[in-house]
């Protein structure tokens, strides 16, 4: 008994820990594998915050998993008062209540990344906010968020903003409330142009519809079309029909509240010059 109780001791001891933040929230994760949080803080660099408590804390086991595909298909599902989440190189599991919850996966930072996202859109879903296929950027003290599918020019508007603006990121936009409004945070979530946001926030001044053409060219769309191309780049993968209910109405009250336009542009610097 007292080897046990000395084996247990020393792992205790050998537990580290890393506290990531993403648009306000603290997820802490632990691991006995320094080398693993090392590349952990390297990863998410501006967005590691210390001497903080953590709304989230989950422990991290490493092994490769039977299957090791990242590709293979997500499950998000609610089981028994907890939120499971599956894919081919990793398996994670978390109590809402408690707030804890335990991953087990591959070494590779693309595993905890998707539980994280996981995470937040489940956490957003119930006050209201979004993570959104969208680059986004701060100007001016305003944020300007660019949605569209693959190809659309999320990529390329955000190398091409100028330099008094502050990239948010280029690919995957975190959008909360905030009181009347709505508020964009950076994100370390990147996309072709592999540079990480800042890790600040600031009211959002409208959604831009991205498409490229000939001309640069900025026009209003209609209520129900602003809804159905929001609705297409909102990132949710739980299979529970009460938040999949609650995503939809937050998305009409998002487009009601928040100015949308269709961003018709020339990969130039120039199409800029039309945002204020």
């Amino acid at each position: 008994m007292e080897a046990e109780n000395t084996v247990q001791e020393l792992m205790v001891l050998a537990r580290a820990e890393i506290t990531v933040e993403i648009g306000g929230v603290a997820v802490r994760v632990h691991s006995t594998n320094d080398n693993f949080l090392e590349m952990l803080e390297r990863r998410y660099a501006g967005f590691v915050s210390f001497g903080k408590g953590a709304e989230f804390e989950f422990d991290i086991e490493l092994a490769e998993p039977s299957g090791g595909d990242a590709d293979a298909e997500l499950r998000v599902t609610w089981d028994s008062g907890l939120w499971r989440v599956e894919r081919g190189d990793f398996a994670a599991e978390f109590n809402p209540l408690t707030r804890r919850g335990r991953i087990r996966q591959s070494p590779s930072p693309y595993s905890i990344d998707a539980v994280f996202r996981i995470l937040h859109t489940l956490l957003l879903a119930r006050e209201g906010g979004f993570l959104l296929h969208a680059a986004s950027a701060i100007r001016n003290g305003k944020a300007f968020v660019f949605a569209g599918v693959s190809g659309a020019g999320k990529t390329t508007i955000a190398s091409l903003a100028p330099a008094d603006a502050t990239l948010l990121t280029d690919e995957i936009s975190y959008v909360r409330k905030d009181g009347d409004g709505y508020a964009a945070f950076g994100t370390p979530f990147t996309g072709e142009l592999g540079k990480l946001g800042e890790n600040v926030c600031a009211p959002i001044s409208g959604l831009y519809l991205l498409e490229k053409g000939a001309q640069n060219r900025i026009a209003p769309v209609t209520a129900a079309e602003a809804s159905r191309a929001f609705l297409a780049n909102v990132l949710f993968f739980a299979e529970d029909q009460e938040l999949v209910r609650a995503v939809f109405r937050s998305a009409c009250e998002f487009v009601d509240q928040v100015p949308v336009y269709r961003l018709t542009f020339v990969p130039d610097s120039r199409v800029w010059e039309m945002l204020t």
